[in-house]
């Protein structure tokens, strides 16, 4: 695997399930050796400068491991203690991430006592703690209800925007879609694609579009001879269309109101990602 992720930046990494991504994590993370290559983490080797990669790292695993009958306030402050804070500060600290992961009404339950979603609130203020420089996240929206997921797309762009790196490795696509710069795309242990969003962009896409009237839709679409996908298992009156890029989704969608036909439905089928994770198994095939 080859990739850089830059400061300012959210990069995703995306693969099916057995394709290296939680192993890459964890050695970006320190936590497990390389047999071969070279990491570096603001400069830094992991290997050989492990105590000041973990200082300006923040790490979120899929699951949470922490001392359970200990209180979601006590753990992070326990862990601002680890990171060197002093005992006032790491309590300011804790109460601080308390708030930003809305977990304030259950600062003092007992770690057992959270569901799922909870957990991986305090997992994230966990990562949070020493206000890292480089965030690295293992799938962060599992278990999260919708508000959830709608808070920590915010909370990444927002850590995004003051110069933190941040890299997440996720099968939910249409979060990435709304929190990724960049995505990286591995199978089988090995980089296979680096994407930015405006390159996701100008591939090839498919939209659906439903209007009022299906035979006038039909009509217009092959007068103009758009392609349509009939592959794919869509809603009675849906059609997807084929493009080339976003600009001749836009042509299509002005021609089709030029024309007369009352859109009620148009936009694209599949996430930006999604849709290049698709466009790379129809290549493989």
């Amino acid at each position: 695997m080859d990739f850089v992720a830059e400061p300012g930046e959210v990069t995703a990494l995306i693969g099916p399930n057995g394709s290296g991504k939680t192993t890459l994590l964890l050695m970006l993370a320190s936590l497990l050796r390389p047999d071969h290559g070279t990491i570096e983490i603001c400069g830094l080797d992991p290997l050989t400068d492990t105590s000041a990669v973990r200082a300006v790292l923040g790490w979120m695993p899929d699951t949470l491991g922490t001392w359970e009958s200990l209180t979601a306030r006590e753990i992070l402050v326990a862990m601002g203690r680890l990171y060197g804070i002093a005992p006032a500060g790491a309590r300011r600290r804790a109460d601080d991430l308390l708030h930003t992961v809305n977990l304030e009404d259950l600062a003092d339950a007992p770690a057992r006592a959270l569901s799922r979603g909870q957990q991986q609130r305090l997992s994230l203020a966990r990562a949070l703690v020493n206000n890292p420089r480089v965030l690295l996240l293992d799938e962060p929206a599992s278990g999260l209800d919708p508000g959830g997921r709608i808070e920590l797309r915010v909370l990444l762009r927002r850590l995004a925007a003051a110069g933190c790196t941040v890299v997440v490795s996720s099968h939910v696509l249409a979060d990435l879609d709304e929190t990724a710069d960049r995505a990286v795309f591995v199978a089988d242990g090995r980089t296979v694609r680096t994407q930015t969003v405006a390159e996701a962009g100008a591939q090839v896409r498919r939209f659906t579009v439903r209007a009022l009237d299906s035979e006038a839709l039909d009509a217009v679409l092959q007068r103009d001879a758009r392609r349509l996908d009939t592959s794919t298992e869509r809603r009675p009156g849906d059609r997807v269309i084929v493009v080339e890029n976003e600009s001749e989704a836009a042509t299509v969608l002005r021609d089709l109101v030029a024309a007369g036909v009352s859109v009620t439905s148009f936009g694209p089928s599949t996430g930006t990602w999604e849709q290049t994770y698709l466009n790379m198994q129809e290549e493989s095939l």
